[in-house]
């Protein structure tokens, strides 16, 4: 199916654009007229898989994270989140809730809050070439009324 829009964004792995990447999703998404719900939820899965790249792609250094934001005539709207950077030797392991490279102060919920708001969650990776993560979410069709 072929998209009907589409946004790309390329910014820094500094934390301050994790609200960036967040509120850019949103406002671009707001296209497809969801709920608040569904937008929120929309928004706290891209801030966990930006925050993903920021915290364990780029621990060490800063690197580019690239958004790609698509909506399709079926209202739903899809989400690719991509570094260059560590890559997830294992993405099984990774996408288990509570396991974190992240030190103690991460949680390990990325992947599964990205999984409970979202109707698809993909995830590639490679060692030492970064990760792609894809999120796709179909909003509600709301009645409007005349």
């Amino acid at each position: 199916m072929k998209e009907t829009n589409s946004v790309k964004l390329e910014f820094l792995s500094r934390s301050v654009n994790e609200g960036f990447a967040r509120a850019s999703v949103a406002v671009f998404a707001a296209q497809l007229d969801p709920t608040l719900d569904e937008l929120n939820d929309i928004k706290t899965a891209v801030s966990e898989a930006v925050t993903n790249c920021i915290v364990h792609a780029y621990p060490d250094s800063v690197g580019k994270i690239f958004v790609r934001a698509r909506v399709f005539p079926d209202n739903s709207v899809e989400i690719t989140v991509r570094d260059k950077g560590l890559g997830i030797p294992d993405i099984e392991r990774a996408r288990e809730p509570m396991f974190t490279t992240g030190g103690d102060e991460r949680s390990g919920m990325g992947f599964t809050i990205m999984e409970s708001f979202m109707d698809r969650v993909k995830i590639r990776s490679a060692p030492g070439r970064g990760t792609t993560v894809t999120m796709r979410r179909t909003v509600s069709v709301r009645i409007t009324r005349k």
